[in-house]
């Protein structure tokens, strides 16, 4: 049993992945993410008139908060998730070596992608593409932190405080949000959402880039013969 959601189906993706795709899934290997200068994709996100409910599930992450709880319903549900959170913290762990840090950061990305609707792995793979988990990465268009949230964001929502974007879950929150609207406005269209994320809508190599990332972050729960 799969502890995640929805996966976009193939028909959504337009295509298969490129050798190019590929390539750039491994944009995060160990010169990204041990002081290389980090390649940023998120400069193209255009403002735009939000729904209500858009504006105030960001406006509500505009605050420097603890890492979310998750919520469970069953107890089983809780063991799922512990279960993933050790198999993605060893995944991580060459790129976030202590492991609050790693908890930290997985358990709020995964509160933050659930509570948008989104699959988380490929969340983790967007993050990997844009930022190579990087928290402090900035791209040459001024987008900032894991989700390379451009700053005319928090001028739209908050105070226009452009720092509040590398507090953890202000980021995600952002990123997961903004990808939903995204995805709404798209009408469920994954390829052409990604696209618009990071301004490159209608084109291959950004979405493809980041269904290959999102291969690495796949769960699967080992189940046992009858």
């Amino acid at each position: 049993m799969s502890s995640e959601g929805m996966v976009a189906a193939p028909s959504r993706r337009r295509g298969v992945l490129s050798r190019r795709a590929c390539v750039a899934s491994l944009v995060a290997g160990p010169g990204a993410w041990l002081g290389a200068p980090t390649l940023a994709h998120a400069s193209g996100q255009l403002e735009e008139p939000l729904m209500d409910s858009v504006r105030s599930a960001l406006s509500s992450a505009v605050a420097d908060l603890a890492p979310p709880e998750p919520f469970f319903a069953s107890t089983e549900a809780r063991l799922v998730y512990l279960r993933w959170l050790g198999a993605m913290s060893e995944r991580l762990r060459s790129r976030k070596p202590e492991w609050e840090v790693r908890r930290d950061f997985l358990q709020t990305v995964w509160y933050e992608s659930k509570r948008a609707g989104l699959d988380v792995s490929l969340v983790l793979g967007l993050i990997q593409v844009e930022s190579a988990f990087r928290k402090f990465a900035i791209s040459p268009a001024g987008a900032r932190g894991y989700m390379q949230v451009m700053p005319f964001w928090t001028r739209v929502i908050g105070d226009g405080d452009p720092g509040k974007l590398f507090h953890m879950q202000t980021n995600l929150r952002f990123g997961c949000v903004i990808l939903r609207h995204y995805l709404d406005r798209e009408r469920g269209d994954l390829y052409m959402a990604l696209g618009r994320y990071n301004g490159s809508r209608g084109r291959a190599p950004y979405p493809n880039a980041v269904f290959a990332a999102q291969r690495n972050w796949f769960f699967q729960e080992r189940t046992s013969a009858a």
